[in-house]
């Protein structure tokens, strides 16, 4: 029996016994859906732009049209994917333990695969502010029917400035109520799967050592090694969408 053989025995039997489960996920997961990550999602139009200076409030400033119409491009490549078995098997274990997810990812494949308790760190395509009085935009947004490298935000109904995607752009702090979840989870749970992310970005990486730290077995998964592996008790060098699955099945059989 390899290594890894040993280990994912040994994931299963944290899985089989757990009651309380957090996750913290990143682009990972939801690449194995066909989404492209943020660093390498530039296609078409905008394979001229570096997202990570169209994800800022200076971009936004200087040109709100081009980064409204750029996230309303990544919002449509979102819609063309659905929740794999990863995703799904998240959402099926609130069947038999607490399952709180806190994700990295501003997608809704999470929700869609069935999970209940999401928390998004860093935002999501599919909430709507005001960039000026932050107040939530009630209104759906429709996609345009082609790509475009300008688009003009409905405007506030409250003040008339510009909506825009409730995203936290570099250089902004994380929403208060989801990364407090998110800590909580953590401190409460008995096993944490770092699932899809390399867990190196700030400050969702202190997640898993605040879980070790409150007694929780750290459960790594990830086809590549990553600076998270020494520290992890469990680390499988599995994809999501292999692991997690299997992880469930233990979980299901104790309540057979």
């Amino acid at each position: 029996m390899s290594d890894q053989d040993n280990l994912l025995d040994q994931a299963k039997d944290l899985a089989a016994r757990a009651e309380r489960v957090a996750v913290l996920s990143g682009a990972g997961i939801s690449a194995e859906s066909g989404l492209p990550t943020f660093r390498t999602s530039q296609s078409g139009l905008w394979e001229q732009f570096d997202p990570e200076t169209l994800a800022t409030p200076q971009a936004w400033e200087k040109d709100h049209q081009m980064v409204w119409a750029w996230y309303l491009w990544r919002n449509s490549l979102v819609r063309d994917v659905a929740p794999n078995e990863a995703h799904k098997a998240l959402g099926d274990w609130e069947k038999y333990a607490h399952v709180a997810v806190t994700t990295q990812n501003v997608d809704d494949l999470h929700e869609r695969g069935g999970s209940t308790a999401v928390q998004h760190v860093h935002g999501t395509l599919f909430n709507f502010i005001c960039s000026r009085c932050r107040k939530q935009y009630p209104e759906q947004v429709e996609l345009p029917t082609e790509e475009v490298l300008r688009a003009e935000p409905p405007a506030c109904p409250h003040c008339g400035s510009p909506i825009r995607p409730d995203i936290v752009w570099f250089g902004e702090q994380l929403p208060k109520e989801p990364w407090n979840n998110g800590v909580i989870a953590a401190q409460t749970c008995d096993i944490y799967l770092v699932v899809g992310t390399s867990a190196v970005v700030q400050p969702a990486a202190t997640l898993p050592r605040i879980a070790q730290q409150s007694g929780a077995k750290v459960i790594e998964i990830n086809p590549k090694r990553t600076p998270e592996s020494s520290l992890c008790d469990v680390s499988l060098r599995m994809s999501a969408t292999e692991a997690l699955p299997i992880l469930l099945e233990a979980r299901a059989a104790t309540r057979l």
